[in-house]
């Protein structure tokens, strides 16, 4: 795109998953729907987490810190949309759109390294459950949370940074129902090269390096179950890490594949509808999955909501 005016610009229009009037209103009872589905569910694990001192282990420390982030990232767009459909409006200002992005990163970014610091947790207690209090020690537990905050915090700063280099024209229709970072790069007047080059390189080492670690852990886990001799033991041992499974595949299932796809394609409406599987479906699942497969997840919400525990 040849260079334009290089005036700041003030506002930028999410055009949104649809424009049909018609669709409007069921858009807005589907999303907040599931917006307070996500956020009512992940605040029970926290209140079950929190309440229960039989909970108070490396594990569900880890589930409960998920579970604020992932309200955190759905509440970065889901809001925000909502309000645009009701009050029928399409402006995001700058300042707002670069704002979200940010925050946006940042939850996005923890969400995918706090699942590979669960897998490792899983790791330790089924690859090494005698030294398992041992190695995840509280001190080591909040060392991978805060390293996970400030690789997040680092790499959304640089992205934000890198983008406020850029010039914008005339061109301010985002077609999508978010500042998502791809979709923002792509309205630049100035030349994107070195941003990126920043995005892929970024998704090669935060999404790609946690991954291959998370596949390392399952690969050493599914070893030790093997070598267990009884059925039930090889059961009570993938029983404890199956909802953190599900969890992991819905997660890298949606977001490689929505970013490979904007690049591969031009079909931004495409990317946009798929992206609503990892910003508002996968958050609003992961208490499903952690507190239907989880006896004790379930044992601490019966005594929070008063029925007796058998």
């Amino acid at each position: 795109m040849e260079p334009g005016n290089d005036t700041r610009i003030s506002e930028f229009l999410l055009l949104g998953l649809s424009e049909d009037p018609e669709v409007q209103p069921l858009m807005f009872g589907f999303f907040l729907s599931m917006y307070l589905i996500t956020v009512f569910g992940n605040l029970l694990i926290i209140l079950a987490v929190s309440s229960d001192s039989h909970l108070h282990t490396p594990m569900y420390f880890f589930l409960a810190n998920l579970s604020f982030v992932d309200i955190c990232f759905t509440s970065t767009t889901v809001p925000k949309m909502l309000w645009n459909i009701q009050t029928q409006s399409k402006v995001i200002t700058y300042e707002g759109c670069l704002s979200q992005m940010y925050f946006f990163s940042v939850f996005g970014c923890l969400d995918n390294l706090l699942l590979t610091v669960m897998a490792y947790d899983r790791f330790v207690a089924i690859c090494h459950p005698l030294h398992y209090t041992v190695i995840m020690n509280p001190q080591l537990c909040g060392l991978l949370l805060l390293v996970s905050w400030i690789i997040s915090v680092l790499n959304s700063s640089l992205q934000s940074s890198m983008l406020l280099q850029l010039s914008f024209c005339t061109e301010v229709e985002i077609p999508h129902f978010f500042c998502e970072l791809n979709q923002i790069i792509q309205l630049a007047c100035s030349d994107p090269f070195f941003n990126d080059m920043l995005m892929y390189f970024v998704i090669v080492l935060l999404v790609g390096g946690p991954l291959a670690g998370i596949l390392y852990s399952y690969s050493k886990i599914v070893s030790s179950i093997l070598r267990i001799s009884s059925a039930q033991g090889k059961y009570k041992a993938f029983s404890t890490c199956a909802s953190h499974l599900s969890v992991v595949s819905l997660f890298y299932c949606t977001i490689p594949g929505v970013y490979l796809s904007s690049a591969a394609t031009q079909s931004s409406h495409a990317s946009a509808v798929a992206s609503v599987m990892y910003t508002v479906v996968t958050p609003m699942l992961n208490p499903f999955i952690y507190s239907l497969r989880n006896r004790d997840i379930k044992r601490a919400l019966k005594r929070i909501i008063g029925d007796p525990v058998m």
